[in-house]
């Protein structure tokens, strides 16, 4: 039988930031607060909290050109993932990348109607 899930439901799940230099990022957040991180790739690593192997991942360091204006990614949890881009829409937000599949499952980025970019991701 699997675990329940931590996650919940709509809840802020994950925060990813953009770095120009993935290696130095870790050796930094190493560093200055004994983050440990899942490697997954040259461009991409989870960010487990410092107390442990058995930790969650609570965030990721993501490779890009430039940091992404407007600071880190803030990702929601979400347990229906097609239901969350209908409601994002019907509540006047903008889907603006997938939903898409990566290695934890599927998610899409969205913007609010400020123009806030965030995510949702869901396991499947």
């Amino acid at each position: 039988m699997s675990e329940p899930s931590t996650h919940q439901h709509h809840a802020i799940d994950y925060v990813e930031l953009t770095v120009t230099d993935l290696a130095v990022a870790k050796r930094f957040y190493t560093d200055a607060f004994g983050w440990q991180f899942n490697d997954y790739g040259p461009e991409y690593a989870g960010i487990r909290s410092p107390h442990g192997d058995s930790a969650p991942e609570v965030g990721g360091l993501r490779l890009d050109r430039e940091v992404r204006a407007g600071g880190p990614l803030v990702l929601l949890y979400s347990s229906d993932l097609d239901r969350s881009v209908q409601a994002v829409k019907e509540a006047g937000g903008q889907v603006v990348n997938g939903p898409y599949e990566f290695p934890g499952g599927r998610r899409f980025h969205f913007t609010d109607p400020s123009g806030n970019e965030l995510g949702a991701w869901a396991e499947q």
